[in-house]
């Protein structure tokens, strides 16, 4: 490997190291200061992620979470900061547990036709977004934080019983989705069952790769992100990657809910997980929008969440893995920005020695011709 792919590879390594680094010791100084062990509520969630069950549940959650960060991090390539994610979510997740629990096909039809409505149910609401940024210069984070309560709104409306709702008890549900709708999980024994669409993650992940760093489109995203008026110089119309790239965010955060309705819920009720949209913005920060880096994001914020709840019985709180989170969020910022700031200097540090060395070689060329000369 050269020396300059060393380099960057350990620029894209450090980022996140650093912040995870950062994130642990204040936390710690936090249970310190609070009065408790600053290492043991860390030893109890790391003896949590040698069960079986949890590390089931750990995938599973990873799986949404891996898809709503892919979303996002297709918006940060754009230099787009789609925070709409949550309400395209949400809002694909009931519109297709809607369909699946009034239409009831075959599954090789009714799978595809829930996974395309999920796509176009979060495609259109992200359209709106693109839209209003194309032809109004409306900022995308403001729309989109905007829509979030409007589709909130919209599925407050949808849930009522004489629209789509139907009351299980004190909870709103869609209804029971048809069982051709069902995508079956891999059997784990007593440990319960991986979704099935954890696949489709995975799918997800290799395809967001390809795309970015094999295809045209992928370049012209990732120049148009860097900067519009070079990309415009080159042919790349702005306005159609700003429209393009949100549609694709949108489509992608659409399917964010499905790996849990098709694979356990099966309905759309008030249990189902929220905020999964807000918490991708963190995981694709810090994987640095990259699809491997992304994975490693989600499993640990699920380990987070799956192993916190132990903590009540060892008389921690499990909050501490939420204030571990929004560190970690707060130490990527500082950190990456260090971690720049260091490369850069590098970088100049290294084009100073190459200029001087390159003026004593023609220092030392000079002289070998004036010697031949004479």
């Amino acid at each position: 490997m050269k020396k300059f792919d060393k380099e960057r590879v350990l620029l894209a390594v450090a980022g996140p190291v650093l912040a995870l680094a950062v994130a642990f010791a204040l936390t710690a100084i936090v249970l310190l200061a609070s009065g408790k062990n600053p290492v043991e509520p860390f030893t109890i969630m790391f003896e949590q992620a040698s069960f079986s069950d949890i590390q089931v549940r750990i995938i599973n959650q990873a799986s949404l979470y891996y898809i709503a960060a892919l979303a996002v991090a297709i918006g940060f390539r754009m230099n787009l900061f789609n925070i709409g994610v949550d309400g395209q979510y949400l809002l694909g997740a009931m519109i297709t547990a809607i369909v699946g629990a009034h239409v009831d096909l075959p599954a090789f039809l009714q799978i595809p036709l829930l996974m395309l409505t999920a796509i176009c149910t979060g495609a259109f609401w992200a359209s709106i977004v693109g839209v209003l940024k194309v032809t109004r210069g409306v900022s995308e984070v403001v729309s989109s934080i905007m829509l979030n309560a409007i589709a909130t709104s919209v599925i407050g409306y949808l849930w009522l019983p004489n629209v789509f709702g139907v009351k299980v008890g004190n909870n709103n549900t869609t209804g029971e989705m048809a069982e051709s709708g069902w995508v079956p999980g891999i059997d784990m024994g007593k440990a319960g069952e991986i979704y099935g669409l954890v696949l489709l993650a995975v799918l997800l992940g290799v395809g967001y790769w390809i795309v970015i760093n094999r295809t045209r489109f992928g370049f012209d995203l990732r120049a148009s992100g860097a900067s519009e008026s070079a990309a415009a110089a080159s042919g790349v119309d702005p306005k159609r990657m700003i429209l393009t790239a949100m549609l694709i965010s949108g489509g992608v955060a659409g399917l964010a809910g499905l790996p849990i309705l098709l694979g356990d819920t099966h309905t759309y009720s008030l249990n189902f997980p929220t905020g999964i949209g807000f918490l991708g913005i963190g995981i694709a920060l810090l994987g640095r929008n990259s699809p491997v880096g992304i994975a490693f994001a989600a499993l640990l914020w699920a380990w987070l969440d799956k192993a916190s709840p132990e903590l009540d019985f060892h008389g921690y709180d499990k909050e501490i893995a939420v204030i571990m989170q929004g560190l970690i969020v707060l130490s990527v910022v500082v950190s990456y920005e260090t971690v720049r700031e260091w490369g850069l200097r590098r970088q100049q540090r290294r084009v100073g020695a190459e200029l001087a060395a390159g003026n004593v070689l023609g220092a030392d060329n000079n002289t070998t011709k004036e010697v031949a000369g004479r």
